[in-house]
């Protein structure tokens, strides 16, 4: 009943056209998910930390662990002490991209990250990320100046250049691929373990009940339970590849 509610009621009016003049946005489930996560982010946070309700302060005390952990641990390692003016764009990355893998867990839920254009798009924030702030650090000319070595001979320049663009391309399609294939992956297999009750029970039903349930439910949660720690882990590789990447275009050489 609930499922016929939200797909029927709710979802028919979400799955409409934005005019947007010319252009029209299709709202997607993956959007929905996206604008879910950041709502609550926008309105959960703020909330946990003014709220003086029972039990607020273990999860004031979880956030400020992961806030800490990230601009200690991840950015200003990577990025020197100019990465604390960055801290609040790389928690932002983290929280959304762990919130967007977990939503998919979450029944009539899915996993945005799931969606090679909404990896492709965190990628292209990363892209744009790491060249803005080369530039701010370093102006226009000295940040393509930093993508040549010193001491370079003139006629393998030009060559070395197009290698760093290149590089510098292949880093954000890398960043775009590996969770998008990460995420979608764990669903895959997830499908496959769930699927053997149903081939083995179109075989002989006896096989489905007593043969594939005992090993594909059993291995379904064990699957379960890896994409809660493989959620957690991608939005750390992200974000910690982009810290990377970042302190790469402040402290070129």
């Amino acid at each position: 009943m609930l499922k016929e509610i939200i797909e029927h009621h709710i979802l028919d009016h979400v799955y409409a056209y934005i005019g947007l003049g010319a252009f029209s946005l299709p709202l997607s489930k993956h959007l929905l998910m996206m604008l879910i996560v950041a709502v609550g982010l926008a309105l959960v946070l703020p909330w946990v930390f003014r709220s003086r309700l029972p039990g607020m302060g273990l999860a004031r005390t979880a956030v400020e662990t992961l806030v800490l952990f990230i601009r200690d641990g991840m950015v200003i390692p990577s990025m020197g002490e100019e990465g604390r003016k960055y801290t609040p764009y790389f928690c932002t990355l983290f929280f959304f991209i762990l919130c967007s893998n977990l939503l998919g867990l979450v029944p009539y839920g899915a996993t945005a990250t799931g969606n090679i254009s909404v990896t492709a798009a965190l990628a292209l924030s990363t892209f744009l990320l790491i060249n803005i702030s080369g530039v701010a650090a370093h102006g226009v000319g000295g940040y393509l100046k930093s993508f040549v070595p010193h001491g370079v001979p003139v006629w393998l320049t030009p060559f070395l250049f197009v290698i760093e663009i290149i590089g510098l391309i292949a880093k954000t399609f890398a960043l775009c691929v590996r969770l998008f294939a990460n995420m979608i992956g764990g669903h895959i297999v997830l499908l496959s373990l769930i699927a053997m009750i149903f081939i083995f029970s179109e075989i002989n039903v006896y096989a489905g009940v007593f043969g594939a349930i005992p090993v594909a439910i059993p291995m379904a949660l064990f699957i379960s339970m890896l994409e809660v720690f493989v959620a957690a882990l991608q939005a750390y590789i992200f974000t910690f590849l982009t810290a990377i990447f970042t302190g790469a275009a402040l402290h070129p050489h």
